[in-house]
């Protein structure tokens, strides 16, 4: 079997580019005849479409990657199987996805998502994102990597390091685990939390507006939002020196920094809700807070970035859910708990551990991908 990976390859940081590039791995080390191009890299995949002629285009993104994903293999004679994730609405190219034999999703509200929007759920299987188990491990508090990682963030030994890691803090829910920090202060042991954010226009508006929340609620003096550009080499010991991995996700398809977090034994708190509902286990690898609200829309604006000619409104014959949000109060008590509580930390992390490498580790998702190609192509 061959097989041509499209991501954004070289990987960048992203949490697209990690997706294909543990699969890409996985798939190398385990013998399968594999090559990784650039997603919107035209030239380069049409060259491989010529030489390599590859069984199967495997292309990473979401349903608007359509183009690039699916129409472009398609145009040279190839099979496209797309690697789907979800932005809270499918709002084109429902015909061509439903032309395809296989569609793979990162989880199963995913696939939700897209059976909720038009596709046929027959033709969707999911594969969840891999991790770097290797990678992303427990390590001494001690050790001069982590202590090294808390030094620069201005957090002392026994400080209790919060962390939340994303292209933006807000929509990891950033803004309700600040609410409910501001709820528990002065009950809570020394505090520390820190937004690791993505340097990029798009964000810098929100960080702002999430460093003023934290000056209304009177705790900005221990809020750090950290911008620096950094490697997928640093992230681990950035998680490992957390002592509480918090990220009630607005919107999550998978949660990658969720299940890495358990990877390195660190107790996890999010959302009862979407992906988070197949990584997590309430009150065993994490604490999941309720649904206090869901952001419901009418009608949408799309244009060329969801396939669309020009600007046009679409509206719905139901109100969709598009965000959701937790529960301040849950998160409040989960986090009031964890700070109070080493030996709960502990064993929701080491938990989590356990559940990550038997269900998440990159090569237990590449052999599921090879088993989903002969299963469901009749490919050897």
């Amino acid at each position: 079997m061959k097989v041509l990976v499209l991501y954004d390859y070289p990987p960048s940081p992203g949490g697209l580019a990690t997706q294909g590039d543990l699969l890409y791995r996985g798939l190398s080390e385990m013998g399968v005849d594999v090559r990784a191009v650039h997603f919107e890299s035209a030239q380069e995949k049409e060259w491989y479409y010529r030489w390599y002629k590859p069984d199967v285009v495997v292309g990473v993104g979401y349903w608007g990657h359509t183009p690039q994903l699916i129409l472009h293999p398609q145009r040279y004679g190839v099979q496209p199987v797309p690697w789907l994730v979800a932005d809270g609405y499918i709002a084109n190219y429902q015909e061509v996805l439903n032309e395809l034999p296989l569609i793979l999703v990162t989880s199963n509200w995913v696939k939700e998502m897209y059976v909720r929007d038009g596709i046929n759920g027959d033709k969707i299987e999911v594969l969840p994102v891999g991790c770097d188990t290797d990678s992303f491990i427990p390590f001494s508090k001690d050790d001069p990597k982590i202590t090294a990682v808390r030094e620069a963030l201005g957090i002392s030994p026994d400080q209790l390091m919060i962390l939340t890691v994303g292209g933006d803090a807000a929509s990891k829910g950033a803004q309700e685990v600040m609410q409910a920090l501001a709820i528990i202060d002065k009950e809570a042991p020394d505090w520390k939390y820190v937004c690791k954010v993505w340097p990029q226009p798009r964000t810098k508006l929100q960080n702002l507006a999430d460093l003023e929340l934290a000056t209304k609620l009177g705790i900005e003096k221990n809020v750090t939002y950290a911008t620096n550009t950094i490697s997928r080499n640093f992230m681990p010991y950035l998680i490992a020196a957390c002592d509480i991995y918090a990220a009630p996700s607005r919107l999550e398809g998978f949660g990658m920094p969720q299940v890495e977090a358990n990877a390195c034994e660190k107790p996890v708190i999010s959302l009862r809700a979407m992906g988070m509902l197949d990584t997590l286990i309430h009150g065993e690898t994490a604490l999941l807070a309720e649904v206090a609200q869901k952001i419901v829309v009418n009608e949408v604006i799309l244009g060329t970035e969801s396939g669309f000619e020009k600007k046009q409104k679409v509206t719905f014959n139901e109100p969709r859910t598009v965000d959701y949000r937790a529960n301040v109060q849950d998160i409040a008590k989960y986090l009031l708990m964890l700070m109070h509580d080493p030996v709960m930390r502990d064993k929701l992390g080491k938990a989590g551990r356990k559940r990550v490498v038997a269900n998440f580790d990159y090569r237990i998702v590449a052999q599921r991908f090879v088993e989903l190609m002969s299963d469901k192509l009749g490919l050897k």
